[in-house]
């Protein structure tokens, strides 16, 4: 079992290592190719775009790659859904694409009392074969900016990529229930020591407009 954990432990530092620049790279990479994709006209279409807030918990777990604080935050994020591609696969698969940006903040309630801001760009894709219950996946990333003094974290300027589930359920023809399950990995890429990650998980849930 030793042998096991250990194994887990280093497959998730060398994850943290690599994955964590190419997750901050991906926003810029997608910002620089916006003009070229949206000379074809896809991307300034908003007839579908939408509109959200979502409120949460997060919490770290010491232990959990390089983790060693137990961070406690209620979050509110508020978002705009801009599709990019719409009637995309078949069946089970039929979906589109878009991007979501974000604006987080973070209220730390555990072990300071304080906040964190951020700016996500994620890409998502949504399921759309069932008009009730359309599930998405979503990956990206950003800058963040922490107001909080938590220990091991030895910058105030941050990046932080993560990745989820959502399911969203129309309530009337305005507004949807929107219920998310995140993994949010915060460090500063090796700037600043000490550089010890908060690798959390977080629930969400929300509503359009």
């Amino acid at each position: 079992m030793a042998f096991f954990q250990v194994l887990a432990f280093q497959r998730l530092t060398v994850w943290e290592r690599w994955f964590s620049p190419v997750m901050l790279a991906l926003p810029v990479l997608c910002c620089l190719l916006l003009p070229v994709v949206g000379r074809a006209g896809i991307l300034f279409d908003t007839t579908n775009d939408s509109y959200s807030v979502l409120t949460g918990y997060g919490q770290s777990f010491p232990g959990w790659g390089m983790t060693t604080q137990r961070v406690e935050t209620i979050d509110l994020v508020f978002r705009h859904n801009h599709h990019i591609f719409d009637d995309l696969g078949s069946g089970w698969y039929r979906g589109f694409h878009s991007i979501l940006m974000e604006l987080p903040i973070h209220f730390v309630v555990s072990p300071d009392t304080s906040a964190m801001i951020g700016l996500n760009f994620l890409a998502a894709y949504t399921f759309t074969a069932s008009d009730q219950w359309q599930p998405y996946i979503f990956a990206g990333g950003g800058p963040v900016y922490s107001f909080a003094d938590v220990p091991g974290m030895g910058a105030e300027w941050n990046g932080n990529y993560q990745g989820g589930i959502g399911l969203e359920h129309p309530i009337n023809e305005a507004h949807h229930l929107l219920l998310e399950l995140r993994f949010h990995h915060i460090s500063n890429g090796g700037s600043k020591e000490p550089n010890d990650p908060l690798n959390s998980v977080k629930a969400l849930v929300g509503f359009t407009f």
